[in-house]
């Protein structure tokens, strides 16, 4: 078959002119929509408490699909979407920020596998991604590339979004393109990043179907809602008051009820039993039931504001003219719900990714901050086992609660059925070839000179018109974090190695000893009622197909690390300055991300910046991270500061005394780290040319990362504030830098093994 993707134009010798590849006349428009971290049980439409009427209304045009299923994390979903690829084939094993030099977990993108937009868009197709990217490797993530696997190296025309796992909603770092942008409002402004997401994508159909109408469009819009941090306005908020003091496990009853009305479920369906060491509520006091309920009523509002803008671009394609041309894909989560937020929920999510569990009284005594850019919430654990009704465990585990969310496709003139329910097994992997059949264009054999690796994703076009057509992706495994599962001809086998809140722990369990449970979907629905013990030949026969399955994807070795593997010196990731001890930086570097930024994390090491300044100057020298989690050096009036953050809970601030006497100065910050396991203390020592104007003590220091979507500038901090001695986003020095020194020592200890945690090879 010829490779249609090599060449953008159809060159001819002759005397007929150069013209671009057209895409078959019969062509749809293609827009998939994918809201992040929302489990099976959450929107309306499949019976969950979030209202959610554009993809209600989508779901009464079209199909939706009950037994869709993701993978349990974000990148490795998003990768096998792009690719029609298994994420380890892709080696996007885990998040992109977890990568290991393993050939299931690199993080990058091989050229044997193209992404949609390089196929379609090699076929005449227009391309664009908004939102959520999350796929390239964190240590090419800065102004310095390379971005051959940045969203417009992989296809898109066009990009506007964020590169990273999540996003404050309120204080966005993006990029257009390659280049950092920042909004021009601020939420006082009335400023909202899904608002802002959605009006650049009507605004660039806008534009392709004023100039190149005869082109079809392919949108791939990626909302960072609904995953941390759940920011919303109050009155989305409040419109959920008292919806949800019930609790969860009735919640879970009720959505099952409704799930059942809808067909999503059939009418012997139960509920999974409840996972261990959440506790039910009845259990919580008065209090704890009201900051959970409260959380909730976030969440919700959350879910529905993010679906209202969805509803606006459907809008805007329906004004358009061109909505019932478009294949939509509204995809109702990239995983589970994640029970990220462990029992008690947190008001500060990088508290629990650092294994610390947030204070219930402290979050009682701010229930009317909850949404707002003080806030970067997510919700206890028991709701995500509730929104992933009626199925087992949460976001990062291989069983349904993990791996199985609700997708509703609509194609006015392509699918002749309305509002009906379609039951047979699909995974995320099909969607490419699925688009691929329905724009009538070919799997290609080689893109860009490189021969492809066979996509390994299956067709459900089958299903559009065929309510009772047998299904075709009958074998899938499923790996993450060590949690493991087989799918294969109406059988499930499954294991859970950890706890998805128990993100730093050494009391880990050998693989080995993981114990497998075995599900029969012929007559148990929702993984209700283990038969291992019944039928374990079957049992066997399965865990021979997952290790068959796990061998030919790259699925070994295992590796049961979570938040240790954030750090790239843990995880032996590619060290962006190769090792440098000492780093210059000019005062307009900036926008770095983690990886890019000098790793300051478990290691003295010596800040200096030199700088003039005018009498009462005041402004950021150089600062990481924000309000969340950071550190900044910065001026008060001519003071100099230091402040550092930990996961935005404990705030140690060094103060200089005397102003500065104008003219030019060394400000230097000596940190002397304690050494020991990760996140020791530290002491902390101030100077101005050479005298110490202050000291502090820091008793415990991030060990693991300091923010994923907060950055490293020079003479700014962008995005929220570290310290709330200055204002958000307009915080700038207003003297002169000019230079910036951070001087590192070596690290002084990774941690013992159990606390680096294990790379095992295991066989079943």
């Amino acid at each position: 078959m010829p490779d249609r993707t090599r060449l953008p134009l159809d060159v001819d010798t002759g005397t007929r002119p150069i013209r671009p590849v057209e895409a078959p006349s019969t062509s749809p428009n293609v827009v998939i929509v994918l809201v992040d971290d929302m489990g099976f049980g959450a929107s309306s439409p499949f019976g969950g408490p979030c209202e959610m009427p554009t993809a209600q209304r989508l779901a009464d045009e079209g199909l939706r699909y009950s037994r869709f299923h993701v993978t349990p994390l974000c990148s490795p979903t998003r990768q096998a979407l792009m690719t029609g690829r298994n994420h380890h084939s892709v080696g996007m094993g885990v998040t992109s920020e977890m990568s290991t030099p393993e050939p299931g977990y690199h993080g990058y993108r091989p050229a044997s596998a193209a992404t949609i937009a390089q196929i379609l868009g090699g076929n005449g197709y227009c391309t664009a991604a908004i939102g959520k990217w999350h796929q390239t490797p964190p240590v090419e993530v800065s102004p310095s590339g390379p971005f051959p696997r940045w969203p417009m190296g992989e296809g898109f025309d066009y990009f506007y979004g964020f590169m990273g796992a999540e996003m404050n909603h309120w204080y966005p770092q993006l990029y257009q393109g390659r280049y950092a942008v920042e909004p021009d409002r601020l939420p006082e402004d009335g400023y909202h990043l899904t608002e802002d997401l959605v009006e650049h994508a009507i605004s660039w159909i806008e534009n392709q179907q004023a100039i190149t109408p005869n082109r079809p469009f392919f949108t791939y819009v990626a909302l960072g809602a609904t995953h941390a941090p759940f920011h919303v306005a109050p009155e989305w908020r409040d419109k959920y008051a008292g919806r949800f003091d019930g609790g969860w496990d009735a919640q879970r009853e009720a959505t099952l009820a409704r799930q059942k009305q809808l067909g999503v479920v059939p009418d012997d369906a139960r509920l999974a039993p409840w996972a261990l060491g959440v506790p039910h509520w009845d259990e919580l006091d008065e209090t704890e039931r009201r900051v959970a309920a409260r959380f909730m009523e976030t969440y919700a509002g959350f879910a529905e504001h993010a679906d209202a803008q969805v509803g606006r671009l459907v809008d805007a394609l329906d004004d358009m003219g061109v909505l019932e041309d478009t294949l939509i894909l509204y995809l109702l989560g990239d995983n589970g719900a994640s029970g990220e937020g462990g029992p008690r929920g947190t008001f500060r999510e990088h508290l629990v990714g650092h294994g610390i569990q947030d204070d219930t009284a402290d979050m009682a005594a701010r229930l009317d901050s909850l949404g707002d850019p003080t806030t970067y919430a997510i919700y206890p654990a028991g709701w995500a086992l509730a929104m992933n009704t009626p199925y087992p465990w949460t976001k990062q585990i291989a069983h349904l609660g993990g791996t199985r969310d609700g997708m509703i496709v609509r194609w006015g003139n392509g699918i002749r059925s309305r509002g009906e329910v379609r039951h047979q097994w699909s995974h995320v992997i099909d969607v490419l070839p699925t688009i691929l059949e329905a724009a009538g264009v070919p799997e290609p054999e080689t893109v860009g000179g490189v021969p492809q690796q066979p996509i390994e994703g299956t067709s459900f076009a089958y299903t559009f018109d065929d309510a009772d057509a047998a299904e075709r992706h009958t074998t899938q495994y499923f790996e993450m974090i060590g949690n493991r599962g087989i799918y294969h001809e109406g059988w499930t086998a499954v294991t859970r190695h950890g706890i998805p809140w128990e993100m730093v722990t050494s009391d880990k369990r050998a693989f080995e000893d993981d114990v497998w449970e075995l599900y029969d979907h012929s007559e148990d629905w929702s993984q209700a009622v283990d038969v291992a013990a019944q039928h374990p030949q079957r049992l066997a026969r399965l865990q021979e197909v997952f290790d068959y399955e796990a061998e030919r994807f790259h699925v070994y070795p295992l590796d049961d690390r979570v938040t240790e593997r954030e750090n790239p010196e843990v995880a032996g990731r590619l060290d962006l300055h190769l090792g440098r001890s000492s780093l210059a930086f000019g005062p307009r570097v900036g926008r770095l991300t983690e990886e890019a930024a000098p790793n300051v994390k478990n290691r003295s090491h010596v800040v200096t910046a030199d700088l003039e300044l005018m009498s009462g100057h005041s402004g950021v020298l150089v600062a990481q991270g924000g309000r969340f989690g950071g550190w900044s050096l910065y001026v008060v009036r001519g003071v100099p500061h230091y402040a550092y953050n930990f996961v935005g809970r404990d705030l140690t601030v060094v103060r200089g005394g005397k102003p500065m006497l104008p003219g030019r100065h060394d400000v230097v910050v000596r940190f002397d780290y304690d050494g020991g396991p990760p996140g020791s203390g530290a002491d902390v020592t101030l100077e101005v040319d050479g005298a110490q104007v202050g000291t502090g003590r820091i008793p415990t220091t991030t060990a693991y990362y300091f923010s994923f979507d907060e950055t490293f500038n020079v003479g700014v901090d962008r995005g929220t504030p570290v310290v709330d001695d200055y204002p958000p986003v307009r915080n700038a020095f207003e003297g002169l830098i000019h230079r910036v020194q951070l001087d590192l020592d070596e690290v002084t200890d990774a941690g013992t093994e159990a606390e680096r945690g294990r790379v095992v090879m295991v066989h079943q």
